[in-house]
């Protein structure tokens, strides 16, 4: 049962789609799993995964067909309506009027979730200065780029106050360094003891942000924890950055025939991620600097999304 200190508990929650005159489709197939408050929790898969109907079930958008599902101590099923005030959610779609400025933007947004004007200017000026948007309080929506537009969402969701922020792919379409302002903005609110649950394709943000993962595959979780646990249980690999005093085919040959996980070839610079034991990375190394003039290497452990690739891989193997 759930505990005080979970903002989520999900117990066997199965979702099975009935579309006329078509096989029933199964989307999630009983998962289980906790997410603690305060926490930021990544949920990720491939499209088609059973991730955004899990989502839907969470805040009330759809039923399960069994299972159970809370959200802040509230059965999602049974009290809809309280769980829907305890959450905020950022879904792909923007979702604001276009016509309106910044500011005005989100002064509605505090009006809906009846926020106090003192405290509502509050909040608004902090988010401005949280997501870069002050010196744009007073442009129309329309007229913003596309990642404005994007941090004026997420803006809004934190913006709420809710204790419980689902982000669905948050940082589509930043750049570089708004992706960077919006990602420190993340964990900040999470410090403040807010919960959060992350939907994302770029794993590099999950492996960094995330304090527990789950990786769901076909409906099922193929893999829970966090990052350094779900990286154990891939096929041990190692990332490699090489450098070679000249490069050819023979060694882009060589290097192909290890069937690498990750290969990019940029002149005498080469990365590479390879499934191997530590010793035979060693082996590699060695036969490279003997062969073709290795002249300097770096080896790192592989990073999530090789993990993600291999643990998917490995499930599918399974399943066929």
């Amino acid at each position: 049962m759930m505990k005080n200190s979970q903002a989520i508990y999900v117990e066997d929650l199965t979702k099975i789609y009935t579309p006329r005159r078509k096989p029933p489709v199964h989307a999630v197939n009983g998962i289980s799993f906790t997410v603690e408050c305060g926490t930021i929790f990544g949920l990720l898969g491939p499209n088609g995964a059973g991730k955004s109907t899990t989502i839907k079930v969470l805040t009330t958008l759809t039923p399960p067909t069994s299972g159970k599902a809370y959200v802040n101590g509230f059965n999602c099923i049974e009290q809809p309506l309280e769980t829907r005030k305890s959450l905020a959610v950022v879904l792909q779609q923007n979702a604001f009027e276009q016509f309106m400025s910044v500011l005005n933007n989100l002064r509605t947004y505090a009006q809906f979730h009846h926020i106090p004007r003192k405290e509502a200017n509050k909040r608004i000026t902090a988010v401005l200065d949280q997501f870069g948007l002050y010196d744009d309080r007073h442009t129309h929506a329309i007229d913003l780029s596309g990642g404005m537009r994007r941090r004026l969402q997420v803006a809004k969701a934190f913006l709420s106050g809710k204790p419980v922020i689902f982000l669905d792919e948050a940082t589509t379409g930043l750049d570089p360094i708004n992706r960077r302002t919006t990602l420190q903005a993340i964990q900040q609110q999470a410090s403040q003891g807010t919960t959060i649950i992350l939907t994302t394709h770029v794993l590099d943000e999950a492996e960094e942000l995330c304090d527990r993962l789950v990786i769901i595959n076909e409906g099922n979780i193929i893999a829970e924890g966090d990052v350094p646990a779900i990286k154990r249980l891939g096929t041990p690999a190692y990332s490699m950055q090489l450098t070679f005093k000249t490069t050819g085919n023979e060694l882009r040959e060589y290097l192909k025939q290890l069937n690498p996980l990750h290969f990019k070839f940029n002149n005498t610079l080469i990365d590479i991620t390879l499934q191997r034991t530590h010793q035979e990375i060693l082996k590699i190394i060695q036969e490279l600097n003997r062969s073709y003039g290795l002249v300097h290497f770096e080896v790192h452990s592989a990073d999530l999304e090789d993990v993600f690739i291999d643990l998917l891989s490995q499930t599918s193997e399974e399943r066929a």
